[in-house]
């Protein structure tokens, strides 16, 4: 006589594994970001964002920002700048937070409560020209 038994016992464990690899979120260490074709902004952070106004780079710099988005925000911040309420919709930076301190101040140091990381420091992966790529890309999406 055929027993389903075996056959259930092999389902239920594999159902019971798989969420946590299905859920995942995997590497959160920021990755390298190539700025190529922006100007070198220097070790010393500028206080507000270089490319915000500059007609010729800010195609560039929203271009950049985009795939940098991507590989490195995106995953928390969700796609195309739209959280999925994990972490603070960055389209509204300028309602809730003075945009470009509150931005630099995150990048650079993180977010870090009670001993959780909830956002890893870029500077040092990323450089700031990467990082301003990125709000380049983020104000393009609010202005959406």
């Amino acid at each position: 006589m055929l027993t389903y038994r075996p056959l259930f016992i092999i389902g239920l464990t594999l159902s019971l594994g798989l969420p946590s690899q299905l859920f995942a979120h995997g590497d959160v260490t920021p990755q390298a970001v190539d700025t190529a074709g922006l100007p070198q902004l220097g070790d010393e952070w500028v206080d507000t964002n270089p490319f915000r106004e500059d007609g010729e780079l800010k195609p560039v710099a929203i271009e950049i920002g985009k795939s940098a988005y991507n590989q490195n925000c995106a995953r928390c911040h969700g796609l195309e700048v739209i959280s999925g309420g994990i972490a603070p919709d960055l389209r509204y930076l300028e309602e809730d937070f003075d945009g470009d301190d509150w931005f630099k101040e995150r990048v650079i140091n993180g977010a870090v409560r009670d001993g959780k990381v909830y956002m890893p420091k870029f500077s040092g992966t990323i450089p700031q020209e990467g990082l301003w790529a990125i709000r380049t890309y983020i104000d393009s999406m609010a202005e959406d």
